[in-house]
């Protein structure tokens, strides 16, 4: 679409009043979804929506503006109003765009929008099936499956020109069982930088299945009990801890600003020596992966912290600009009508080399978390609070009977510093990050760690 337009001339116009960067973001987006609720498909739907962002920096602001008419007269319309917004020295560049090339590809085996749409619709009756085949005491069953393409097209001042398209397949079962003490929720996604391919690894029975047999195990389970314990976080339960709990305070948004615990320590040991973090948006499949972010910078492996050491910060075009440093690819955004701002892409524990078996066979009681739920943390002081979705009591080394209810709290920092063992078995988890009311597709990953003392929240 961009080389339909004269995008010289609309980087030209925003610039026009001044400013240190201009950009035209163009995305297309085609998306398809699929819901099925107390055994029978609720909801089909799916469209288009395209449109057209102008972006321009100066001096730490930023002028941002966005629409769906791309015809010539509004685009420059749009371009001059950005422009407005910012003063400063003015320019007069000549900018001629090359194509930048990109480092990385991910490749998509089996596109989404090549299969019929009652194939999708199998897909999630297979799961709701297998979901509700577990017991009977399952009540409630919701399988929702999506595909998404979205192909975007950037050019910036800096005479670069980058196009992506990025397809995301997803499916998700949440089941709920219920007795005579209450009810308990099960719930199992799958999904990736991926298309139908997904489901030769992740089919449609296993997704159901497992969200009913967690919603089950947990309605049999007792409360969990409360008070500072050993807890062994399983590489299963995917990077949720380390995402919440020290990647948001790594987004150099936040830690410019000093609104981060972990703000002017670059070079400071901010985690025991077995530790790295990492943020890589080049793993194949992964649900945080892309070609370049939505600046138009190439996708990377960046190095946070390094045994221990905090090495660097997650930096978009803005605050590196301002930081006299480069972007480490963490520029991204919702959709075209959002500026883009710090996010982390896939962020992780690096693995380590502890056998995850002695890791358990070596604590002599405590809880062992299987799988997280949802979490919040304070940037500016580090503290955190996760749910934890399934977990089990430790008992001389063995993992012993399922407790629910489970909620661990502290500090990012302090418990960075107290992890005394780092499994060699990564594992992932996916969601969408929200911040600033922008979500974005991430992944998150650790292998197994232990904390030797951590608050967990539960039944007195």
């Amino acid at each position: 679409m961009l080389k339909e337009l004269n995008t010289e001339a609309l980087l030209k116009t925003a610039l026009k009043q001044g400013g240190d960067y201009a950009e035209l973001y163009f995305e297309n987006t085609r998306s398809s979804q699929i819901l099925a609720e107390q055994g029978r498909i609720e909801k089909i739907f799916g469209g288009v929506d395209q449109g057209l962002g102008i972006r321009v920096l100066a001096a730490g602001k930023t002028a941002y503006g966005y629409t769906t008419d791309l015809s010539t007269a509004n685009l420059q319309e749009l371009a001059s109003t950005v422009a407005a917004a910012i003063s400063g020295q003015k320019h007069n560049l000549d900018i001629t765009l090359k194509a930048l090339p990109a480092t990385v590809n991910h490749t998509i085996e089996d596109v989404p929008a090549q299969h019929q749409l009652e194939d999708k619709i199998q897909l999630v009756k297979t799961a709701d099936k297998h979901a509700w085949q577990q017991d009977p005491r399952i009540k409630q069953v919701k399988v929702v499956y999506g595909d998404m393409s979205k192909w975007v097209q950037i050019a910036n001042s800096c005479g670069e020109l980058i196009e992506d398209e990025r397809i995301y397949t997803l499916m998700f079962c949440q089941a709920i069982a219920q007795n005579d003490q209450g009810m308990q929720t099960g719930y199992y996604p799958a999904g990736g930088l991926i298309g139908m391919e997904l489901f030769k690894n992740e089919s449609p029975e296993h997704i159901g299945q497992e969200a009913g047999k967690q919603a089950i195990l947990m309605l049999g389970a007792r409360p969990s009990p409360a008070g500072t314990m050993t807890v062994v976080i399983s590489g299963e339960a995917g990077g949720t801890m380390v995402h919440e709990a020290v990647g948001h305070g790594l987004e150099a948004d936040l830690a410019c600003e000093n609104l981060s615990v972990y703000s002017n320590r670059i070079g400071d040991q901010v985690a025991t020596s077995k530790i790295s973090v990492l943020d890589d948006a080049t793993i194949p499949q992964k649900r945080g992966s892309f070609t370049f972010d939505d600046e138009g910078v190439p996708a990377q492996r960046s190095v946070l912290i390094e045994n221990g050491i905090l090495k660097n910060y997650m930096y978009d075009r803005r605050y590196a600009l301002e930081n006299n440093t480069e972007s480490t690819g963490n520029g991204r955004r919702e959709s075209f009508r959002h500026r883009p701002i710090c996010r982390m892409t896939n962020t992780m524990i690096a693995p380590g080399t502890d056998n995850p078996k002695e890791i358990i066979s070596n604590t002599e009681s405590g809880l062992y978390v299987r799988k997280m739920g949802g979490g919040q943390v304070d940037t500016v002081n580090g503290s955190f609070v996760f749910e934890v979705n399934e977990a089990y009591m430790i008992e001389k080394g063995q993992i012993g009977e399922p407790v629910r209810g489970a909620v661990l709290t502290g500090t990012g920092p302090a418990v960075m510093q107290s992890i005394d063992r780092v499994g060699d078995d990564p594992g992932f988890s996916l969601g969408t990050c929200g911040k600033e009311n922008q979500g974005v597709p991430v992944g998150d990953a650790q292998p197994t760690i232990r904390i030797p003392e951590l608050t967990v929240g539960g039944a007195a």
